[in-house]
């Protein structure tokens, strides 16, 4: 069964939506649909996202690889 949906989006938001859909040569409902199902799938894969800036006291340059260092 399909339902149908409103909602407010900003000027920028449109004119993304209308290129993209352009350029993919889809309807714009295609688009946002393509999208929420996207985020759908990967709602909860990333988890260890939660734990970011959770470590206290250590140097904040943790990279030990060449050329990653911001010293």
């Amino acid at each position: 069964m399909r339902h149908k949906m409103t909602i407010r989006i900003s000027d920028e938001l449109l004119h993304w939506l209308r290129e993209r859909s352009r350029l993919a040569r889809v309807s714009m409902s295609r688009v946002v649909r393509e999208r929420l199902e996207a985020a759908k799938a990967a709602e909860g894969k990333q988890r260890f996202l939660v734990h970011v800036g959770e470590i206290k006291g250590c140097d904040p340059n943790l990279s030990t690889r060449k050329g990653f260092s911001r010293q």
